[in-house]
């Protein structure tokens, strides 16, 4: 096999995205044949060359994964977050092998983010070089004007240089806002947003429906599935990967709608889930444990909100039982006397007293 460069090797070996490769080369943990190597464009043949990254060895799968994650709001694009978000990732718990997702989605965007260990077909979709182009429904609050929309196809100026839309209209008409259609020929990092606010209009929502030709149809947030062999070989057409006149990718009728919101917070990962009921059920163990404790119902709501993983934070942020416990300190609605009665002008008359010897006004 000839050689290729170095950087190319370990993208086209799934190890991550080719711009990831380089940084690992310059960060000194990438060796050929037990020598370190710092340089790029250094060439390595894949048949006679031994390399490793951080001591494993590296080489080419006989098959790539590809994979397409309808990927949740508040979640991240990245393989770990310093902060403790879910990344998209997580929601791939217990594929085979290692994959990478190719570009980014923001973090409170959703739709469709392509996973794979391809690192060449990777290369091809994120480089605007190589044309891709990406479609994103975007929700406006109002009624944009058409003079807005041309001013993004006429480009305008951003603080990381000029930027334009290649494609922008009216795509569905909702009660209060309008979704718009934008395409755009690069990821650069929060264009779509930073576009619309440049003109003007007030991004609700984001939502990519497909990506490289294939759609998140069916796909609910936080699930994925695997790509067939006619979308990949479509999806290497379209980035010259393979010979062939590519097949258009699917028109305005066919995007999907962004899913219906429910509750807060994206759904929980599958590691994070909780183990399953002892009934076999879907409820797992805190919503059966909740209703054994309550079997009036008065603590589902929160059971349920802990299992989508999105529970409302209560009122002032203090825990339900502190609040009740509050009500009843200080007399309010509903409140049950404490036995031997309260103490004239204490708890119950003025609050509690608070460090620093003034009164501090009960929790409500």
């Amino acid at each position: 096999m000839a050689e290729e460069r170095l950087q190319k090797f370990l993208a086209a070996s799934g190890v991550t995205s080719r711009r990831k490769a380089e940084e690992l080369i310059l960060a000194g943990r990438v060796k050929v044949n037990q020598q370190r190597v710092t340089t790029l464009g250094t060439k390595v043949d894949p048949d006679r060359d031994l390399v490793t990254v951080d001591g494993a060895l590296v080489s080419r799968p006989e098959e790539h994964a590809y994979y397409l994650l309808y990927k949740p709001s508040g979640c991240v694009t990245t393989a770990s977050d310093p902060e403790g978000r879910p990344t998209a990732l997580d929601y791939l718990r217990g594929v085979p092998g290692r994959v990478f997702p190719v570009g980014r989605l923001d973090y409170d965007a959703e739709g469709a983010v392509l996973l794979t260990d391809d690192g060449e077909l990777a290369n091809r979709l994120a480089h605007p070089r190589y044309g891709h182009r990406r479609v994103y429904l975007v929700k406006v609050r109002g009624d944009p004007e058409a003079e807005a929309l041309e001013r993004m196809k006429r480009g305008v100026r951003l603080e990381d240089g000029p930027a334009q839309a290649l494609e922008v209209a009216v795509h569905e008409h909702a009660e209060k806002n309008v979704w718009i259609r934008v395409v755009v020929g690069e990821g650069r990092y929060h264009l779509v947003k930073r576009l619309c606010e440049a003109v003007g209009l007030q991004v609700q929502r984001l939502f990519r429906p497909e990506f490289g030709g294939v759609t998140v149809e069916g796909l609910r947030p936080g699930t994925f599935r695997p790509l067939s062999a006619d979308e990949v070989h479509a999806m290497r057409q379209r980035v010259g990967l393979e010979t062939g006149t590519a097949a258009p990718g699917p028109s305005v009728a066919m995007l999907p709608k962004a899913a219906r919101r429910h509750g807060h917070g994206p759904p929980a990962p599958p590691s994070a889930a909780p183990p399953r009921g002892a009934r076999g059920d879907d409820r797992d163990t805190s919503t059966a444990r909740a209703e054994r404790d309550d079997p009036r119902g008065e603590g589902r709501g929160a059971a349920r909100g802990d299992r989508r993983g999105d529970a409302r934070p209560e009122r002032r942020g203090e825990p339900r039982g502190e609040r009740a416990e509050a009500r009843r300190r200080a007399g309010g609605p509903g409140a049950r006397p404490r036995a031997g009665g309260a103490r004239g002008g204490g708890e119950r008359g003025g609050g509690e007293r608070g460090r620093g010897g003034g009164r501090r006004r009960p929790s409500r």
